[in-house]
């Protein structure tokens, strides 16, 4: 975590911190579920940045959201930290458990008992996603998902998240607590993903759907317990179900549209791995 006279945020290690940040914050290492870790970097802070990061041997996705968020909640109101930007999903109200979706909504209504100003940045499909499928797109020229191929998906770039966050974390002037929609400009269906993913890279991908029960066998052929596939395939249908298209219609969209991600993120990425194995 670190410390400035304006703001608190968390890094897993200092040391990756660009040299032009770490000259202007003081750092201090620890989890943000730790009380005394809080205690040394709030006192001062007038605006937080919380994320949760996953934990897939953790007794279920909301029982960790929750416990960092419980651990927040009282730090933040007893450092009287008055702005609060926290990382959740979009879709809040959603009227049937969603996994790990259900717990980002859980860890919002305790980081709002806090009392401070806050806003819930309320994100639908991460397009970063997509890379951990880079092999399969490479070498298969494929990408898999539990979508309907011909229904839009709404996604948003990570660089377009980190940039709606620090225009609140640096304008004070905002108040109450709100749920916030931060989506992309795009209305592409997985099969038009797919299309502009094969413009951009020069070579044809195509978009397979897997069922949720394949994608359940496939979490466990790579050692998830049964809470954790239940927290994910639970999130995947209610993604399939249009957990996101009500806030589609209040979102603002941001700057960066698929294409552009593809050329500047998905490209040079396949590029590298391409260099690695020549």
């Amino acid at each position: 975590m670190r410390r400035a006279s304006a703001r608190s945020g968390r890094v897993r290690d200092a040391s990756r911190l660009d040299e032009s940040v770490r000259e202007q914050a003081e750092t201090v290492s620890g989890s943000h579920d730790d009380p005394a870790v809080l205690d040394q970097a709030l006192p001062g802070a007038k605006a937080l940045f919380w994320l949760v990061p996953p934990n897939p041997r953790a007794s279920s996705a909301e029982a960790h959201y929750v416990h960092f968020a419980r651990a927040g909640a009282a730090a933040i109101a007893r450092h009287d930290v008055g702005h609060v930007v926290g990382v959740s999903s979009a879709g809040h109200g959603w009227p049937t458990p969603a996994g790990v979706l259900s717990a980002a909504f859980a860890m919002d209504a305790e980081l709002r008992t806090s009392g401070a100003a806050y806003r819930a940045l309320s994100m639908p499909f991460y397009m970063e996603n997509l890379l951990r499928q880079l092999d399969a797109i490479q070498e298969r020229g494929v990408f898999c998902l539990t979508c309907a191929a011909d229904l839009p998906l709404a996604s948003i770039a990570t660089q377009d998240i980190a940039g709606t966050a620090a225009g609140l974390l640096t304008d004070p002037s905002w108040t109450g607590q709100e749920n916030l929609p931060v989506f992309g400009p795009d209305r592409l269906s997985p099969d038009g993903m797919a299309e502009v993913i094969s413009q951009e890279l020069g070579r044809p991908v195509t978009y397979r759907r897997m069922s949720i029960h394949d994608h359940a066998s496939l979490l466990r052929s790579q050692g998830a317990g049964d809470q954790t596939v239940r927290d994910l395939t639970e999130a995947f249908a209610a993604q399939d179900h249009g957990i996101y298209d009500a806030d589609w219609a209040t979102a603002e969209p941001t700057a960066t549209d698929f294409r552009t991600w593809c050329r500047e993120v998905l490209k040079p990425a396949a590029d590298a791995r391409a260099s690695r194995h020549e």
